[in-house]
C-alpha cells in the first residue's frame, strides 16, 4: 500500500493545504505538526509561486507574503526534513510547472524521494501534458496527482483511468477560495470516476465549514481545504497554529459525519 493509499485506508480523509513560509517556516512547522497531531490524514504542503494561477486572494496573497519572507524552495525541502522526524502522514507538494522546471524536475523529484514527499499536485498542467513529469515522478516513486474539474466532462473517465495516488476533484468553476454553497453534480463526476478507477478521489476548493466538509464526504472519499486555513494563518499569523488544530479537528469531525 502507498503512503498516500494509507490516508483514504481507515475511512474519509481531511486534507488542509497550507502555504509553506507564510508567515514564516518556523510557523508552517508548528502548523503541519497540529494538523497532523488533530486529524489530518493527509497534508498539502504549498511551494510558492509568483503567479499562481489556480489560487483566489486568500492563497495568492499568502504565496506573496511567503516569497517577501525568503521562502525558497531549498527551504522548503528543509523544512521537510526536520517534519518528517516526527510527522508520518502522507504530505504532497502543490505547486506549479516553472516552480519544478526551475530546479530541474530530475533533481526536484530526486530530492522529494529523499526528504519523504509522497507526491505532487501541479494545477497548471493538463492531462495531456502529464508525460513532462509523471515519468520522472514514478522513477522516484512519487504520485503525479491528476485533477478533474466540471468543465472535464468526457475527459473524466480518460483522467481517472491513468490516476495515481488520489484524484482531486475541483468542485467549482475559477480559482480556490471559499464558497457559500457548491452546486456541481459532483456525484455524477464522482460516478464516472468510481466506473474507472479504484482510486480514491478527494473534493477540493470551496469548502470551509463541518457541514460541507460533511456533505463532500459522502460524496467522495475525502475532503480538501485550503483558504478556510490559510485565513487563520493571516489573522493570528505566528499564534495560528493552535488556531488551526481546532479548526482541522472540527473537521475532521464533520468528515466523519
Amino acid at each position: 500500500m502507498s503512503n498516500i493509499a494509507k490516508a483514504f485506508a481507515n475511512g474519509k480523509a481531511f486534507i488542509p493545504f497550507i502555504t509553506c513560509g507564510d508567515p514564516d517556516l518556523k510557523t508552517t512547522a508548528a502548523a503541519v505538526r497540529e494538523a497532523a497531531k488533530n486529524g489530518a490524514d493527509l497534508i498539502e504542503l504549498g511551494i510558492p509561486f509568483s503567479d499562481p494561477t489556480a489560487e483566489g486572494p486568500v492563497i495568492e496573497a499568502a504565496s506573496i507574503r511567503a516569497l517577501r519572507a525568503g521562502t525558497t524552495t531549498d527551504k522548503v525541502f528543509d523544512l521537510v526534513r526536520d517534519l518528517r522526524r516526527d510527522v508520518t502522514v502522507p504530505m504532497v507538494f502543490m505547486t506549479y510547472a516553472n516552480v519544478v522546471f526551475s530546479y530541474g524536475t530530475e533533481r526536484f523529484c530526486a530530492t522529494c524521494r529523499e526528504i519523504g514527499i509522497d507526491g505532487i499536485i501541479l494545477p497548471d498542467i493538463p492531462y495531456e501534458e502529464k508525460e513532462d513529469f509523471q515519468p520522472t515522478c514514478e522513477k522516484y516513486g512519487l504520485d503525479f496527482i491528476s485533477l478533474i474539474a466540471p468543465t472535464s466532462e468526457k475527459r473524466i473517465a480518460m483522467i481517472a483511468k491513468e490516476a495515481k495516488g488520489f484524484l482531486y476533484i475541483v468542485s467549482s468553476l475559477g480559482v480556490t477560495g471559499t464558497r457559500s454553497e457548491i452546486t456541481t453534480d459532483l456525484a455524477s463526476m464522482v460516478k464516472i470516476v468510481r466506473e474507472n478507477t479504484d482510486i480514491p478521489c478527494a473534493i477540493g476548493f470551496g469548502i470551509s465549514t463541518p457541514e460541507q466538509a460533511a456533505k463532500m464526504a459522502h460524496i467522495a472519499d475525502g475532503v480538501i481545504v485550503g483558504s478556510a486555513v490559510v485565513k487563520l494563518l493571516a489573522e493570528y499569523g505566528v499564534e495560528a497554529p493552535q488556531q488551526i488544530g481546532a479548526y482541522v479537528r472540527q473537521m475532521k469531525d464533520g468528515v466523519r459525519g
